[in-house]
């Protein structure tokens, strides 16, 4: 198999292949055409596409459609926190577009989260054509250090201890994984086993800028420290070049 755009062909294994899936693309842009862009120049490369925030209010649940269309697997990263009923209803409109993975916050709690994992199932009842799509909690954003968690957020300890028991709630809650940063991958493993998935932002290439995230590793570090994927923004989507940059990493992935 290869990855193919504009005419070339690049020699793809089976591990490049399964790296691939396992890059999550961040698609934060405030606009459905400058994504449609950035989507054009990554053609071929099977990689995962993540449609946060910005661009769903901006280009709503079409965009998702499309991006489907184009045979994308997709994480609909709305991060939900809400009374539980909201959630459930929420997952379930969510699941019906067709979404591959979506999440929620663990700090909403179980009965949040399990509300969720019970909407989506209501979709997928209803509607045979679907799959009921892998089910994340966020546990602390990659942008928050040890003193904001204690002095503002207001949660003592550490960040690897809030995380894990973030995660073991999730756990219990009957989702499928976590988002978090890949320092607690480890943690997590450990407390959760190696099959509660790991999704993991804080990625910056070697040699790039942290910008503003506090909780970093490198792709190829995230990897054989166990993420099951990886998520990577500005690096690809800022580049002069994002499908060489996307490619670049790819290989770190391989050669982790």
């Amino acid at each position: 198999m290869s990855f193919i755009t504009d005419g070339r062909c690049e020699v793809v294994t089976t591990l490049s292949q399964n790296m691939a899936e396992r890059l999550m693309v961040a698609l934060d842009f405030p606009n459905a055409e400058k994504a449609r862009s950035l989507v054009a120049s990554l053609q071929g490369i099977p990689c995962y596409m993540k449609v946060g925030m910005q661009l769903f209010y901006a280009a709503g649940p079409d965009f998702v459609r499309e991006l489907k269309d184009k045979g994308y697997s997709v994480f609909l990263d709305l991060k939900m926190h809400d009374i539980p009923n909201t959630v459930r209803g929420g997952a379930d409109s969510i699941t019906r577009l067709g979404v591959d993975m979506f999440n929620v916050h663990a700090a909403g709690g179980t009965a949040m989260m399990r509300a969720a994992r019970e909407g989506a199932q209501e979709a997928v009842e209803e509607n045979s054509s679907l799959s009921l799509p892998l089910i994340i909690a966020v546990t602390q954003l990659t942008s928050t250090d040890q003193r904001t968690m204690n002095e503002e957020i207001g949660i003592q300890g550490s960040v690897e201890a809030a995380v894990v028991r973030y995660a073991r709630l999730a756990e219990e809650a009957g989702l499928h994984g976590v988002v978090a940063s890949p320092l607690e991958v480890q943690a997590i493993r450990e407390a959760c086993g190696p099959d509660f998935r790991t999704v993991t932002p804080g990625i910056r290439p070697a040699g790039s800028s942290a910008l503003d995230q506090a909780r970093i590793l490198t792709p190829g570090q995230a990897i054989a420290g166990g993420s099951s994927y990886i998520v990577v923004g500005r690096p690809i989507t800022g580049a002069a070049d994002p499908r060489e940059a996307a490619q670049h990493i790819i290989e770190e992935m391989m050669n982790a």
